[in-house]
């Protein structure tokens, strides 16, 4: 069965994590905007010019174009492969949008997954989060020291390196962001019956476990 859902979240709030597990497990494929508009660019498509152009001038790439990158890149992967949305609809004009774009290709939207956080408690996941830099293992000053102090338990690294914007200040104004954009969303999906929210704070296991038991479940009509 095909699957398309779109899976909500803070940064920060294991999107990415998530998304990786649904992938290596079920062959979806998360579908960022970010990530699409850079290879569109990159690759040179129609599409991919009109948003170089827009950007060029120092402008916002506008829904039109960023609807055209989703529809590019269904096609491109044809009608049988579910797909994660991610970063995408923000609003309700793109609600509507990917509507469009789903029904013009039998495809219809099953799952709406907010991974819900704590703020406090994610400021504290993500302003103590470092990395390895030579091999970008990942670490915690409060839960996921080294081994050994100074020291990768992977590659025997002994530089480490953190995120510039991984601060309290910055991290509360990305919630204070992803709550008015997606406050305009979610009415209109829960009004359909697909919206479920998860703990976005538990062990990444439980996350996914959950995430699993409602995807084995059928559809919302």
């Amino acid at each position: 069965m095909t699957l398309n859902i779109i899976l909500l979240g803070p940064p920060g709030a294991g999107k990415g994590t998530q998304a990786k597990r649904l992938e290596d497990e079920h062959g979806m494929v998360q579908l960022s905007t970010g990530d699409m508009l850079r290879a569109a660019v990159k690759a040179g498509t129609p599409t991919g010019l009109a948003a170089k152009a827009v950007m060029d001038a120092g402008g916002l790439v506008s829904d039109e174009i960023v609807s055209g990158l989703i529809g590019e890149r269904l096609d491109e992967l044809g009608a049988g492969v579910s797909v994660i949305f991610d970063g995408y609809p923000r609003t309700a004009a793109q609600a509507a949008s990917l509507d469009t774009i789903l029904d013009q290709r039998g495809r219809g939207l099953d799952h709406v997954i907010e991974l819900v956080v704590d703020e406090d408690a994610l400021v504290d996941r993500i302003t103590g989060r470092f990395t390895c830099a030579s091999c970008g293992e990942g670490y915690h000053d409060r839960y996921k020291l080294p081994k050994v102090d100074n020291l990768c338990d992977v590659c025997g690294g002994s530089e480490f390196k953190r995120r510039p914007d991984d601060n309290e200040e910055t991290v509360r104004t990305r919630m204070a962001e992803y709550r008015a954009k997606t406050a305009p969303i979610l009415p209109i999906y829960e009004e359909r019956g697909i919206v479920t929210r998860v703990d976005g704070m538990a062990a990444i296991d439980v996350v996914n476990d959950a995430i699993e038991t409602l995807l084995a479940t059928a559809p919302a009509p």
